[in-house]
């Protein structure tokens, strides 16, 4: 009898031990992952409910990139399609999937985010080649979160990317009569750093800001009233401190930093202007006064010769400029208002770098939301961008019309 006994629990505790680890090998409510589509550039991942969070990140030999999806069970691996090959699916420990797409050539994920209230995580993939591939697999995991997944939850991403080295990049050609003010129209981002990214067509910001930024030139450009340059005329990187330093170089009267906005959810629409905030502006002054030639922030002013004298004079000219920047974003908002979509509080302040120069009228021109569908169709129109430029045209006029009228 007390064999049996004793058979009887060594039989109990193995089962027990096998029940357990079934519950933590598989846990009984994970989120299953119902089906992987290719769709050109595009990998939609859906999902029979929400998911908690995902990340990405690249694995070499061969290549690949590997999908972590917290609280998930993994479906069954699939054909791939285009530039995926295969799609593999298996379990990430006890507490997640793991999907993984082998490449036929190099890809990065770009951008992304969840849709259908977390149930799909949509991945932007954009070619790139051997190096910067081998390069993005020591960067950090890309980490996605649903924004319909908890309470106030917002979808996001980081994009890694090396970032090229450090150089002095060479002035553009300015186009209209050498006798006019000239304003330097920055496109926002470039090369391997896309900007904000729509998360169901694609539409990058990168190159909607150069088609914005060249319609922008044209126009200004036709009116005759103005020299124009561009910091880029096509797909490269800079950095943001070159940005507005192309224009001081330059000695540029205006420079305007063209943006897309992007938001996780909610609906939100409209252009805004940026122009420096007071708050964060002298220590930047200082940096850029002690770096540079002094001499040509403040008119030929030695500031060498006396360091009150160099504070004073640096504050003096950055708040002339904070108001001229600010008085002209205040004209763009009243021309933008009957051609394009603006927010009510079209004039806004904020600490950004690329405004940092003490001596130049910026501002930073958010031209409405990439991440909004009706406001990226209009950014991306031909009929659009006219309207953007025409606003800017008008504002561009007027404002140098008045400081001719004050002299």
């Amino acid at each position: 009898m007390a064999g049996r006994w004793a058979r009887a629990i060594g039989r109990w505790r193995c089962v027990s031990a096998l029940l357990v680890s079934v519950a933590f090998a598989a846990p009984a409510q994970a989120t299953t992952v119902q089906r992987v589509e290719i769709d050109g550039g595009r990998v939609l991942i859906h999902f029979d409910a929400a998911v908690e969070q995902a990340s990405s990140f690249v694995l070499d030999g061969p290549r690949r990139i590997a999908i972590d999806i917290d609280g998930a069970r993994p479906g069954p691996s699939l054909p791939g399609e285009g530039v995926v090959s295969a799609i593999r699916q298996g379990w990430r420990g006890s507490d997640g999937a793991r999907v993984v797409l082998d490449l036929d050539r190099p890809m990065l994920v770009s951008g992304g985010g969840f849709e259908d209230e977390g149930r799909t995580l949509a991945l932007i993939l954009a070619p790139t080649d051997a190096r910067h591939f081998a390069a993005a697999i020591d960067q950090r995991p890309l980490s996605f979160q649903p924004f319909g997944f908890g309470a106030e939850r917002v979808a996001s991403y980081r994009v890694s990317a090396p970032v090229p080295p450090a150089r002095r990049a060479p002035l553009p050609h300015a186009e209209g009569e050498a006798d006019r003010p000239l304003v330097v129209i920055d496109a926002g981002h470039g090369g391997p750093d896309p900007g904000a990214i729509n998360p169901k067509t694609g539409l990058r910001e990168k190159d909607v800001t150069l088609k914005i930024a060249k319609a922008i030139r044209d126009a200004l450009v036709a009116s005759g009233r103005v020299r124009v340059a561009l910091t880029r005329s096509d797909d490269r990187y800079l950095v943001l401190r070159e940005r507005f330093g192309i224009a001081r170089r330059m000695r540029a009267d205006l420079f305007i930093s063209i943006h897309c906005d992007s938001v996780g959810a909610g609906d939100a629409t409209g252009a805004t202007a940026y122009t420096l905030s007071e708050v964060a502006s002298d220590k930047e002054a200082a940096r850029l006064a002690a770096r540079e030639n002094k001499s040509d922030i403040i008119a030929g002013v030695d500031l060498d010769q006396n360091p009150d004298v160099s504070t004073i004079l640096i504050d003096l000219t950055q708040r002339e400029t904070m108001n001229a920047s600010a008085g002209f974003a205040r004209l763009l908002g009243r021309e933008a208002a009957p051609l394009m979509p603006t927010k009510a509080k079209f004039h806004r302040m904020a600490s950004l770098m690329v405004l940092k120069a003490p001596d130049m009228p910026s501002i930073l021109f958010e031209t409405g939301y990439i991440s909004n569908p009706k406001d990226a169709a209009f950014l991306d129109s031909k009929a659009g961008r006219a309207k953007i430029a025409e606003s800017v045209r008008r504002a561009v006029q007027i404002y140098f019309a008045r400081r001719i009228a004050a002299k």
